[in-house]
């Protein structure tokens, strides 16, 4: 299963909404919406004790991204660095995962 089938399971998949010479921004949407508040709140207290995603948060709102879609991007990439870890068998070493 890859990292797109996760994101829609959690609900964090940007979906764009585009028809002809339309276009809007893009939003995250389904059914799942407990579960992306689960993980909303984790990356909360994640981004205030884990350097990983406390950097790259802050990376994203200097760029200019609403913080939350900062947040929801953060989310996506813990869902990743989850996806690999159970994948690969490891435990979080945050020198592995700090791109």
């Amino acid at each position: 299963m890859g990292v797109r089938y996760f994101a829609l399971l959690f609900g964090v998949a940007p979906f764009n909404k585009e028809s002809g010479n339309y276009e809007c921004k893009r939003n995250i949407r389904g059914d799942r919406h407990k579960i992306r508040t689960v993980m909303y709140m984790a990356m909360m207290s994640a981004m205030q004790c884990n350097p990983v995603f406390k950097t790259t948060y802050q990376r994203l709102v200097a760029a200019g991204k609403p913080k939350k879609t900062a947040i929801i991007a953060c989310v996506r990439k813990m869902i990743v660095i989850l996806n690999s870890m159970v994948r690969d068998g490891v435990m979080w070493d945050p020198k592995m995962n700090t791109n």
